[in-house]
């Protein structure tokens, strides 16, 4: 395949390129500013991922005004879709001409413009995917750990599995169980990820006394989860756990509820991290339990405006009239990690130059610190994994109908402060 990458490579010797008439042109230096383009799931299930967009993109226009820096942002919706990721992934590289991209929100949207960044040589930054589906996730044999290979262009940062499974079983274990948990993985590579049988969460959990009860795949946006139910039920599983879209699992409780499965928790990762998707079950919100990678109580601050957590959500707030959500956090982190970069570069436009200056990254950011340095990751993904700390949050219902969402473990991340205990859901 020609991709842009290798063309420049192939015509960067006679200093030639070639026009949209294809006549031969000669070469043109890279215009001043740095064009960046970002991905995320602006509509579909996937939109609260994409709530603080707006916000951050206002502020990295304002701070790069301020600082004097020609940085051009370009936009594109992925539509929740992975295609869609892909195709404007490809727009942005061949009909925008961009110098780096950045991307974030589930695997559905990094893992598709990563592969198209890495196959382009496009330098990309990610985050807000566990690591294990952005990395494994786009092997060409993920079964096959022999054949994983590093990426050139593609970095990462986020927490993994190994950590979602410790911040659950430490919030379960201060609960009275049974230690049955009823696993909802659906078909895709989120799904896929926790749910596989050697490298997914059942191994861990496992490890920590917990069995996971596994009906198998189901397909997003479905409408009937009796299946599903129905194995809780007949395991007798007392929590319930999974990686769900949000539509999803108001779906699944709401049936729950009125099928009579109630089990004493339910700790369940993406559809319980916004505030609007639990406000929307009412009553039968109060005490579920998600994994919390920011919140305003983290001890963060930000290296573009020197906001704290608090300040940063305060702002978030002020801007949208909404209660603040934990993808504000790693959207300005992208910005932040995308300027210091930026800044590092000798030719921020020099894909390879860009790649390694990335790679060099040592930064303290709103939500800690990024430097891909191989910290508590394997072997295999040092070069393009950075973590990121994740506790254990709870919602609690309000007097208002509100809901506020409490720490409520922090073993993983002692410097990040709880706010209560883990309750049983009633």
């Amino acid at each position: 395949m020609i991709t842009r990458r290798r063309l420049i490579k192939s015509t960067a010797a006679t200093g030639l390129l070639l026009g949209a008439s294809g006549l031969a042109m000669p070469a043109i230096a890279q215009a001043r500013a740095v064009r960046i383009g970002y991905v995320s799931p602006q509509t579909g299930p996937l939109a609260g991922f994409a709530e603080a967009d707006a916000f951050t993109l206002d502020m990295f226009a304002t701070r790069m005004r301020a600082e004097g820096l020609e940085v051009e942002v370009i936009v594109k919706d992925s539509q929740s879709n992975p295609n869609r990721a892909a195709t404007v992934a490809q727009e942005l590289i061949i009909d925008d001409g961009i110098h780096l991209m950045l991307v974030a929100s589930t695997p559905e949207t990094t893992n598709p413009v990563a592969t198209v960044c890495e196959s382009e040589g496009i330098p990309v930054i990610s985050t807000k995917a566990p690591w294990q589906p952005f990395f494994i996730g786009q092997q060409g044999n993920p079964g096959a750990p022999e054949s994983w290979r590093p990426f050139d262009f593609a970095f990462h940062y986020f927490w993994g599995l190994e950590d979602v499974i410790s911040v659950f079983t430490n919030m379960w274990n201060q609960l009275d169980t049974n230690k049955m948990v009823g696993g909802l993985f659906p078909n895709d590579a989120d799904g896929n990820a926790w749910g596989d049988p050697q490298n997914g969460v059942a191994p861990g959990f496992a490890a920590a006394g917990y069995e996971t009860i596994d009906p198998g795949r189901y397909q997003n946006l479905s409408d009937d989860f009796s299946a599903q139910i129905n194995a809780f039920r007949a395991a007798n599983a007392e929590i319930v756990t999974g990686v769900v879209i949000p539509p999803d699992f108001t779906t699944f409780w709401n049936q729950a509820r009125q099928q009579g499965f109630m089990p004493k928790a339910a700790t369940v990762a993406k559809a319980l991290l916004f505030p609007q998707a639990v406000e929307a079950l009412g009553e039968n919100g109060h005490n579920l339990s998600s994994e919390v990678w920011w919140s305003p109580h983290h001890p963060f601050s930000s290296s573009l405006t020197g906001e704290s957590a608090a300040d940063l959500a305060a702002g978030f707030t002020d801007f949208t009239g909404r209660p603040w959500t934990q993808p504000i956090g790693f959207i300005h982190s992208l910005f932040e990690v995308a300027t210091d970069a930026i800044k590092r570069a000798g030719d921020p436009t020099d894909p390879e130059a860009m790649a390694e200056t990335i790679a060099a990254t040592d930064l303290n950011t709103i939500v800690g610190r990024v430097a891909w340095d191989g910290t508590g990751v394997p072997p295999f993904a040092a070069q393009n994994i950075c973590k990121t700390p994740l506790v254990g949050g709870q919602w609690r219902r309000q007097d208002d109908g509100t809901f506020d969402l409490t720490i409520v473990d922090n073993q993983t991340a002692p410097n990040i402060p709880t706010g209560g205990t883990m309750e049983a859901l009633s």
